[in-house]
C-alpha cells in the first residue's frame, strides 16, 4: 500500500454521519443548555472531556508498562493519556476522510479509557475479581459512563459533564453490545441497534493505535528483538523489508520508526477502504441504515484483518504475557485486592465524598469506584499506607 490514498472517492451518503446541529436528537443533553455561539455542541463535548480530572488522571495510569519497582521504567513508554491522544489522531483523520462527524470522533477517542482503573488490564482484571466476591462486575466502559454522568463535578447547576445522547451512546458501545435483557438501566442508548459509525470506529481506532505503539514500546524496552517482530509480525516484516532496500544506510532505529509509520497509514487506510465498501455493499444512506445493519460497519478487509489478529497473538505471547511482564501484573493484581480488601474492612479510610455513597451504591461498588480512579503512583501509596511496608 501507498502512503496516500483518494480522500475524495472514500466519502460517505452524507445522511449517515451524526448531524452537529443543535436540533439533532443525539446532541440532546440530559440538562438542557442553551446552544454556545460559537462551539458545536460534540466540540463542546470534546472540550468537556479534555478539562476533566478523570482525563489528566490518564497521564499516572498504565497503558503496558506499569511503573512498579521492578518494571523496566522509560519516560518514553506510552501512558494511558498518550495513548488516547494517538488514538484521538487515528479517529478524528478518519472520521474527517470519510465525511463522518470529526469532532463526534473526536469526543469518543478523548473519553474512550476514561474507566479504566490503575495498572491498566491487571488492574482491571483484579477489581473485577474483587467484585465478583460481592456479586458484583467492573466493567471499564460502564465505569466511565459513571465518571461522566456522576462523578466530575464542574458544573453549580449538575453533576457530572452533562455530555451529549451521542457521546454517552459511544462511550457505552464503542467497543460492545449490551443486553437490553441484562442493562435495562442502559435503556436510552438504543441496545437493540449499533451504534453510528463514528462511534464504531472508535475500537478499531483503538486497536491500530496499540499494536503500532506496543510493538514500538516493546522493542524499546527491549522484552522484543527486532529478529522476533520480522518473524513474528508478517505485517511489520513485509514493510520493514521495504524500508530497508530503501534507505540501506538507515540506522535499526530509523528503519524500525519508518516501518512502524508505514504499517499505522496501511492499517489506517485499508480501514477507510473496507468501511466505505461495507457501506456501498450494504446501499447505506443514511445513519438509520448504519444502525439496523446485519453486524458493525467499522472493519478491516478479511487480508489484514487477518495481519491484526497475528500482530495481537504475538504481542500477547511475546510482550503482554511475557515472564517478566508476568510477574509486574502478578503484583499489580496483588496491590489492587489488598488495597480492596483493606478498605472493605475500615471504610472510614475513604474520603467523605465517597463515603456517602455507601448509603447507596454499597460498599463494594464504593471501594471499587474509589480505587479505579486512583492513578498508578496513588494506589502504590495507599497499598503502602493501608497494607504496611512494601514488600518485594
Amino acid at each position: 500500500m501507498t502512503d496516500t490514498y483518494p480522500v475524495s472517492t472514500l466519502r460517505l451518503p452524507q445522511g449517515i454521519a451524526v448531524s452537529g446541529m443543535v436540533d439533532a436528537p443525539l446532541t440532546h443533553r440530559t440538562w438542557p443548555e442553551p446552544p454556545h455561539p460559537y462551539r458545536t455542541a460534540f466540540g463542546r463535548d470534546a472540550a468537556r472531556i479534555l478539562h476533566s480530572r478523570a482525563f489528566r488522571r490518564l497521564a499516572g495510569k498504565t497503558q503496558v508498562f506499569t511503573p512498579l519497582p521492578e518494571s523496566s521504567q522509560s519516560d518514553h513508554f506510552r501512558s494511558r493519556l498518550t495513548h488516547t491522544l494517538e488514538v484521538t489522531q487515528i479517529a478524528r483523520t478518519a472520521a474527517a476522510a470519510l465525511g463522518l462527524n470529526a469532532e463526534l470522533a473526536e469526543a469518543l477517542a478523548l473519553v474512550h479509557d476514561i474507566g479504566h482503573p490503575p495498572f491498566g488490564h491487571a488492574g482491571e482484571k483484579a477489581l473485577d475479581q474483587c467484585l465478583r466476591a460481592h456479586g458484583l462486575t467492573f466493567d471499564h466502559n460502564l465505569h466511565a459512563l459513571r465518571i461522566v454522568t456522576w462523578f466530575e463535578e464542574r458544573y453549580a447547576a449538575m453533576r457530572g459533564l452533562n455530555l451529549t445522547l451521542a457521546v454517552r451512546e459511544g462511550i457505552v458501545k464503542h467497543s460492545r453490545d449490551y443486553s437490553p435483557s441484562q442493562h435495562p438501566e442502559l435503556a436510552e442508548y438504543f441496545l437493540n441497534r449499533f451504534p453510528p459509525l463514528e462511534a464504531q470506529m472508535i475500537d478499531l481506532a483503538d486497536e491500530i493505535a496499540y499494536l503500532t505503539a506496543d510493538l514500538d514500546d516493546g522493542l524499546d524496552s527491549g522484552i522484543l528483538s527486532l529478529d522476533q517482530v520480522r518473524e513474528g509480525v508478517p505485517l511489520f516484516r513485509r514493510f520493514h523489508e521495504a524500508v530497508v532496500r530503501l534507505y540501506p544506510a538507515a540506522t535499526n532505529k530509523l528503519a524500525i520508526n519508518e516501518t512502524l509509520r508505514r504499517v499505522l497509514n496501511a492499517l489506517v487506510t485499508d480501514m477507510l477502504d473496507a468501511i466505505h465498501a461495507q457501506v456501498r455493499n450494504l446501499g447505506a444512506e443514511t445513519l438509520e441504515d448504519i444502525r439496523r445493519a446485519p453486524a458493525r460497519i467499522a472493519l478491516l478487509s478479511p487480508a489484514m484483518e487477518a495481519d491484526r489478529a497475528q500482530a495481537k497473538k504475538f504481542l500477547y505471547s511475546r510482550l503482554y504475557n511475557s515472564p517478566g511482564m508476568e510477574r509486574i501484573h502478578e503484583r499489580a493484581e496483588l496491590v489492587v485486592r489488598e488495597l480492596f480488601v483493606a478498605l472493605m474492612a475500615d471504610p472510614t479510610q475513604l474520603p467523605p465524598d465517597h463515603q456517602v455513597q455507601i448509603a447507596t451504591e454499597g460498599l463494594a461498588r464504593t471501594v471499587a469506584d474509589y480505587i479505579a480512579g486512583m492513578t498508578d503512583s496513588f494506589i502504590q501509596q495507599s497499598w503502602i499506607r493501608q497494607c504496611g511496608a512494601e514488600r518485594s
